[in-house]
């Protein structure tokens, strides 16, 4: 089985069917043996332009270890489901688990956000403006 990444935007009006059609996908992609990893609402979001007239969407981002049967079975219930707008089908290395950065808490996106290094220690200080000094000097 291999891992992908979906994205899915839904028409704005139809946001109060947006439960039962994630129900559904994951019932797909559960019932040939796949798993859900990473399920994430973002809600209406404003589009970057305009898509048959539409300046908003509801978007889903679905992580998922699944069959070629699966997935095929899924872009299917995409292809026909008029509620869909667009959806994006991505091919990942490994299961993704952790919170993806579009999908912030308010509160979160307040915060300033510190320098950090690869391994997440605070990243030391440019060494440059030391070594201006010592030259000048």
């Amino acid at each position: 089985m291999r891992h992908y990444e979906i994205v899915v935007m839904v028409h704005p009006d139809q946001s109060e069917q947006v439960p039962a059609m994630i129900e559904r996908y994951k019932g797909m992609v559960e019932s040939d043996g796949g798993k859900v990893h990473r399920l994430e609402d973002w809600g209406r979001r404003q589009l970057a332009y305009t898509i048959a007239g539409l300046h908003k969407a509801h978007y889903v981002l679905l992580n998922v270890e699944c069959s070629d049967k699966a997935l095929a079975e899924l872009e299917n219930a995409f292809r026909f489901n008029d509620a869909v707008i667009r959806k994006l089908v991505v091919r990942t290395p490994g299961a993704v688990t952790g919170q993806s950065p579009l999908f912030k808490a308010p509160d979160e996106e307040k915060k300033p956000e510190s320098r950090r290094d690869s391994e997440g220690d605070a990243a030391p200080e440019s060494a440059e403006p030391a070594a201006e000094a010592a030259a000048g000097a």
